[in-house]
């Protein structure tokens, strides 16, 4: 079973014409401001992971600046699952600043079948997140839901592109020890957190840590898979392609190149994310 933990889509009214989210928000308008910036329905997911070979793909929202805004979008997110419950797995978007507004958002979408939250942006939401007075009751809330978090992640080094943020290592390690109940993923490898786990004290505060590996062929050579899984495991590595941003092969061709074991390329492919969302074969 191959599942894809990184995907994004977009409500067809979106899709068909950006520009209302364009004032709305900030980030959006930075990622999204070019009509080369590619987005997608639920049915455009569905028909490339039909043309990809892929089982089942997390479908994330935005991290969206305006709770309504998360309200509005994730009204599809439920929508999609609805329509494709054995295809795509949602997770819906907070801001965690809205207070109870946020926890009531996270019930709502929980109810209806939602399985994290995500994908969280704390630098351009407006929020820091290690600051337990905002974070604490959404991760709380998260763990009596059974949700899982899944934060955007930046390099602190190399070159700058848009949407690359300034949530870095330091503050992502940061939200590990503070809330080392939380089952989170790091979207884009954690911005280089893995290397870090050569330290036993930060490989202790990512005992519930995933990584995702979006966008990883435009960031870092292949062999950031062979040393990631040396450095904290296979089973902590979850393949996310960023979609529409870049195909499945891109991902495979990079992991044939380095012959790893077929236990290991099955466990990045899928096995992780099954166990993790509890998905049967």
């Amino acid at each position: 079973m191959i599942i894809d933990f990184h995907t994004h889509i977009f409500p067809p009214a979106a899709k068909a014409d950006r520009s209302p989210y364009l004032a709305r928000d900030a980030c959006f308008g930075q990622l999204y401001s070019s009509p080369k910036a590619k987005m997608a329905t639920a049915e455009d997911l569905v028909a490339s992971m039909d043309l990809e070979g892929i089982d089942v793909s997390v479908a994330l929202n935005f991290g969206w600046a305006d709770h309504a805004l998360c309200v509005e979008t994730n009204n599809y997110i439920l929508e999609s699952i609805a329509r494709y419950p054995k295809r795509i797995v949602g997770f819906c978007a907070v801001q965690p600043a809205a207070g109870d507004k946020a926890i009531y958002e996270m019930e709502r979408c929980a109810r209806a079948g939602v399985r994290g939250i995500g994908e969280m942006r704390s630098d351009e939401q407006g929020f820091h997140l290690g600051d337990e007075a905002v974070m604490g009751p959404v991760v709380h809330a998260a763990k009596r839901l059974g949700l899982i978090l899944l934060l955007h992640s930046s390099e602190p080094v190399g070159h700058e592109y848009k949407g690359k943020g300034k949530v870095t290592p330091e503050q992502l390690y940061s939200f590990a020890k503070a809330f080392a109940e939380a089952t989170v993923v790091y979207a884009h490898w954690g911005g280089g957190l893995p290397f870090y786990a050569l330290m036993p004290e930060v490989a202790l505060a990512l005992q519930h840590t995933y990584f995702d590996t979006a966008a990883s062929p435009l960031l870092y050579r292949p062999q950031i898979f062979k040393h990631v899984v040396e450095i904290i495991g296979a089973d902590k590595v979850l393949f996310g392609s960023d979609y529409p941003l870049l195909p499945l092969r891109r991902y495979r061709s990079e992991l044939d190149s380095l012959g790893l074991d077929r236990d290991v390329t099955d466990a990045i492919f899928g096995g992780n994310a099954q166990r993790l969302l509890g998905i049967e074969k």
